[in-house]
């Protein structure tokens, strides 16, 4: 089995498996206790906690273990919030934010904060003047990851960094993609990570909130991690993931040479193996080792599933593979097709033969689910100069299927107007048109559900 989803877990490290193992035996104790094995506890605990302020680029004494990345985000984020109230209730966070960002600003939200949600370009970026001109005399808080965790697209942190700070505006930056390859670069005043995604064990994040920013750490607390993270500390995870950390950071030059090199392979190869696929995230500010593309006419759920019965494990932003049926929010952000969605990250390590055999199942896969949906053929009949498709009740990427099928069947000139209401289709339908070189109108209300209206171009 080829594991491709380290953007969501990387396989644990051989080094923070030797590092939890050896820990067993002297961090079980409390490190709060004077005896000796608390003192033995509190050494390992110390020295881990200068290991990761090392990684990061930080004082030890900013930096605090949490139970988990989530973790570390909300509380990061309400402790800033809090500690600036004063300031202001304004919140700044872009569009691509991971969901723990973003439901930290839903609470915020619903406690009468206002939140500017920071737009992105197509390919996932944003533009450090859009954090500049959402800056109010009452913000209290920005946000802004490093990478973006779904399609790869590194953010101008720096710049971004350095336009808060002109203004006395805190940055919290969430670095859980990219703390493996290297310290976050720029004038940050908070960073969140979690070890599972360099190839610590789970349960184990870190926060940072650099000396001189107002933080009130909120909820019950206790005196442990600066009372920024109460409960008793899982020490030996905690070893095992700076340990981890470390390892991976002494590989990442090297092995983020050969990660580009491979994921470059992918973007190339697979739009010319696999008709109707458009390859988002930007093309050149990305993370070594994540690949993202979407595929026309595709089931997203069921592309997973050929792909796992073939040896794959790869993840998906199409909302055919949610329970809430609603695409990705960052794929919706960026204005791209979102049917099919398949994310491919590969984690260190990974044999370029697995790459090579992916890229040799993925056509068979595709064609596959398509022929199972009844994917158009070219069409070359005209009739009428308007058509209507009534896709009500029918999930993506049907609604888009069926109007693939149909637009041969107007003149150049006519139109087709699409029934959904499937919440994918406010989305892929103008994706579909970009990609297919028709022209998108526009949505109307429908009695029932949305009308998509697609002219016919050529």
């Amino acid at each position: 089995m080829a594991y491709f989803d380290a953007a969501s877990a990387a396989p644990l490290h051989p080094v923070a498996r030797q590092a939890l193992l050896a820990s067993l035996d002297d961090g079980w104790a409390d490190p709060a206790r004077l005896y000796r094995e608390g003192r033995k506890a509190r050494m390992l605990l110390d020295a881990a906690r200068e290991a990761a302020a090392e990684a990061v680029g930080c004082r030890a004494d900013e930096m605090v273990f949490t139970p988990s990345g989530t973790r570390a985000v909300h509380t990061g984020v309400a402790g800033a919030l809090a500690g600036r109230r004063r300031t202001g209730r304004h919140l700044i966070v872009s569009a691509v934010e991971h969901s723990s960002v973003l439901h930290s600003a839903e609470v915020f939200e619903a406690a009468g904060g206002t939140v500017d949600r920071v737009a992105v370009d197509r390919g996932g970026a944003v533009d450090a003047a859009g954090y500049s001109a959402a800056l109010r005399a009452d913000t209290a808080l920005a946000v802004l990851q490093s990478a973006n965790h779904e399609v790869g697209t590194v953010q101008p942190v720096a710049e971004v960094a350095g336009i808060c700070r002109a203004a006395g505006v805190p940055l919290l930056v969430d670095a859980a993609q990219s703390l493996g390859w290297g310290p976050v670069e720029g004038d940050w005043s908070l960073l969140t990570a979690s070890a599972h995604k360099w190839g610590g064990p789970s349960g184990v994040g870190l926060l940072v909130v650099r000396k001189g920013v107002r933080f009130a750490a909120q909820g019950p607390v206790d005196e442990r991690e600066s009372g920024r993270a109460a409960g008793f500390e899982n020490i030996p995870a905690i070893v095992a993931a700076v340990a981890s950390l470390r390892a991976v950071r002494a590989e990442a030059d090297q092995e983020a040479v050969r990660l580009r090199e491979l994921t470059a392979r992918i973007r190339t190869r697979v739009p010319e193996l696999v008709p109707d696929v458009e390859v988002v995230g930007d093309a050149g500010r990305r993370l070594p080792g994540i690949v993202t593309f979407s595929c026309l006419y595709v089931d997203g759920e069921a592309l997973l599933h050929e792909l796992d019965r073939a040896g794959f494990s790869v993840s998906s932003g199409s909302s055919c593979t949610s329970s809430t049926l609603t695409p990705s929010h960052v794929l919706r952000a960026m204005g791209v097709l979102s049917e099919g969605n398949v994310r491919v990250s590969l984690p260190m390590g990974v044999a370029e033969a697995d790459v090579e055999r992916f890229l040799d199942v993925l056509p068979g896969a595709v064609a596959s689910v398509r022929e199972k949906l009844g994917a158009p053929a070219p069409a070359t009949r005209v009739r009428a100069a308007e058509l209507v498709v009534d896709s009500l009740g029918k999930r993506c990427p049907i609604p888009v299927i069926e109007l693939a099928k149909v637009i041969g069947e107007v003149p150049v000139g006519g139109t087709v107007r699409v029934l959904s209401d499937d919440e994918a289709a406010r989305l892929d339908i103008p994706a579909w048109c970009e990609m297919r070189g028709q022209e998108y109108l526009g949505e109307e209300p429908a009695e029932r559900g949305t009308a998509y209206l697609v002219r016919r171009l050529g």
